[in-house]
């Protein structure tokens, strides 16, 4: 049988989602709570990978066991997981579903905060000096609605088949000091997100135009984009099937 788990996770103290040889990780987590709870190994198939250091306030993974779900299993799971991580519901599906492949969306949000505010320093990146220019952001934000190819935005050296990634939704919101970025995709690059906003805040900084800015998506050439923002201002907020 196999089920589903919906859970969210604070990644300050994880290298990212997947399991690494000499790092902790979230899926190890998840792993051995598991294991811990049907006294047998389970591993756990993520919807996708988050970075070291990012957040996802959403996520989904899934496993099989020719047993069914232990009574109180969120309860216990969550007796046994650390407290930066929390199982909201695990359920049963298809034996066919799959927490990966049958995604057909995934949103992020990164957050900046303009000024100081030592309550977010570990869920935000800081802006103490220039403000952007937020109308800006958004005018070259737009520009990606009307392109597939995102290899500007990619870590080099990265196992892909392809750099096209179909973005539905790209804006940048501001309420008083709180700016966040939302983007929604089918799929991402590794530090696709992370790449855009830093490329992005450079249009609002006045560093480089929005012709600018279309002529490095255009590109395919990542060290024509800007640099990688900080990860701890990331969250994986959604995904869809």
């Amino acid at each position: 049988m196999r089920y589903f788990i919906e859970l969210s996770y604070n990644g300050k103290n994880y290298h990212g989602w997947q399991i690494q040889p000499d790092a902790i990780s979230v899926q190890e987590k998840l792993n051995n709570a598991l294991s811990t709870l049907y006294q047998k190994d389970i591993q756990v198939v993520g919807a996708g990978r988050t970075d070291t250091g990012v957040h996802a306030k959403q996520m989904f993974a899934h496993f099989d066991s020719t047993e069914p779900l232990e009574k109180e299993i969120v309860f216990k799971l969550n007796s046994i997981l650390p407290n930066d991580i929390t199982v909201y519901k695990v359920f049963l599906v298809d034996n066919n579903k799959h927490a990966r492949f049958d995604a057909i969306s995934r949103s992020y949000e990164y957050k900046i905060w303009l000024g100081r505010n030592p309550f977010l320093l570990d869920f935000s990146w800081q802006i103490h000096s220039q403000k952007p220019n937020v109308k800006l952001m958004n005018d070259a934000a737009k520009l990606l609605l009307k392109y597939t190819d995102f290899e500007s935005f990619s870590k080099v050296k990265t196992e892909v088949y392809t750099f096209n990634c179909d973005i539905t939704e790209a804006i940048w919101i501001q309420k008083n000091d709180d700016l966040t970025f939302h983007i929604s995709a089918n799929r991402f690059l590794r530090n696709m997100v992370r790449a855009i906003v830093g490329t992005l805040l450079d249009v609002g900084l006045g560093k480089i135009t929005i012709n600018d800015f279309k002529e490095i998506i255009e590109s395919k050439n990542r060290s024509n984009a800007g640099l990688s923002v900080p990860a701890k201002g990331l969250f994986l907020t959604k995904i869809k099937y």
